[in-house]
């Protein structure tokens, strides 16, 4: 009976023995893997386990989970579009801001090895970018910041 006082619809169809003496003999393992081969589904992860499948691709997605939150939850996206209103491009200039900042945070180095470093990255947006696209982004944005920065320096009277 379930404590619900209706009665219990699993019956047991063989008792197996101790679960501790089970694991130890490796008995349960082996009758795991025998009901395994009869699943389909469960032979893949078999096989896998096994060592025997080789990667079609791997996409490391832990710096974008981590960070692309963090640039989200910033408004760098918005401040970035503020910013450069009204300018045009071709391609998505806050995605490409993006990639090549997540690479100088994660392994350094110019936007050629950004754009090699992207390769083994899921950073969703960035697909379509090439290294010309990574070039003048950053070329941009270091043109507004100095724009702005001597906007800034001859507004102060000293």
């Amino acid at each position: 009976m379930s404590a619900t006082g209706r009665k219990s619809a699993s019956r047991s169809r063989a008792t197996l023995g101790r679960l501790d003496l089970l694991q130890q003999s490796g008995q349960l393992d082996r009758l795991m893997r025998s009901g395994v081969r009869q699943c389909e589904g469960l032979a893949v992860l078999d096989t896998h386990a096994a060592g025997e499948t080789q990667p079609v691709a791997v996409r490391r997605i832990g710096p974008d989970l981590v960070f692309g939150r963090l640039w989200q939850e910033s408004g760098m996206p918005e401040a970035l579009g503020a910013l450069l209103k009204g300018r045009r491009f071709e391609f998505d200039l806050e995605r490409a801001i993006y990639l090549t900042v997540l690479h100088r945070l994660f392994a350094s180095g110019s936007d050629r090895a950004a754009e090699r470093w992207r390769e083994d990255y899921l950073l969703p947006g960035t697909e379509g970018l090439s290294l010309h696209h990574l070039y003048r982004a950053m070329a941009d944005l270091s043109e507004f910041w100095g724009a702005s920065y001597r906007r800034m320096r001859s507004a102060i009277v000293i």
